[in-house]
């Protein structure tokens, strides 16, 4: 299968913890106002690459764990669900993923709800400016919730990611 993808970005530090392979892919209809990433919107934009293709890029580096970004990946359903599904076969890496969907319409959705059973943490909502907080970890707008997405599948509510650093000291 293939994705469609701007952009991957490897070893970077912005898009969750540590290193990351950060997937860039294009297709997006919610146009926040302020997105970071406006040129992510148009689906036609990028290039076609096949699972097999990034699923190398993602290997290849054995430290770096793995978001998925864009646009949003939600609109790429079926190739991400292979791809995190292939990364989760293949290796012990973490996957986040950024969506301007909340986590309670997503899990409605079984399209969207087998993509949810490989990602680690999901940031939720759409980036809203007036709610812009440069502060934040991990996220641009208060209004985004970094979830757990196993343990609130597991309980059936919402749990929030909370950071390891936070638990030091």
């Amino acid at each position: 299968m293939d994705l469609r993808i701007i952009d991957i970005l490897e070893d970077t530090t912005v898009d969750g913890p540590g290193f990351r392979t950060s997937i860039y892919c294009s297709g997006c209809a919610h146009a926040c106002p302020g997105c970071h990433n406006p040129q992510s919107w148009d689906i036609n934009a990028g290039s076609l690459m096949s699972v097999e293709d990034i699923l190398k890029v993602v290997m290849d580096d054995p430290f770096a764990d793995v978001t998925f970004s864009g646009g949003d990946p939600m609109y790429q359903t079926e190739g991400f669900t292979e791809l995190a599904q292939a990364i989760k076969l293949n290796s012990e890496k973490t996957i986040w993923c950024y969506t301007g969907f909340t986590f309670e319409a997503l899990i409605r959705q079984p399209r969207t709800r087998a993509l949810l059973q490989y990602i680690d943490v999901l940031v939720d909502g759409p980036y809203v400016e007036a709610l812009r907080n440069e502060d934040l970890l991990y996220c641009g707008s208060s209004n985004q919730r970094l979830i757990d997405v196993r343990a609130s599948l597991e309980q059936h509510k919402i749990v929030l990611w909370k950071s390891p650093m936070a638990l030091v000291g």
